[in-house]
């Protein structure tokens, strides 16, 4: 399987995408938090969309639930 990766940075946090080429998907998850939150999409502008939307309800969660978010 080969990947190609690039790193993405919103709101002070990063995700390494990975490009899966058998199923032409990329993927990635939110790096440097103890929580595991990925996502995935077909395309470079709905990769980084899910990407924000990850980071925007982890951290809409943390406020809800009253934890102080992560970061790396």
């Amino acid at each position: 399987m080969n990947y190609m990766n690039s790193i993405i940075e919103y709101k002070g946090y990063h995700t390494k995408i990975e490009f899966e080429a058998e199923t032409e998907t990329l993927r990635g998850k939110i790096e440097g938090i103890n929580d595991y939150i990925d996502f995935e999409a077909n395309t470079i502008p709905d990769i980084i969309k899910e990407f924000h939307a990850a980071v925007d309800d982890y951290l809409d969660f943390c406020v809800e639930v009253g934890k102080k978010p992560e970061k790396d």
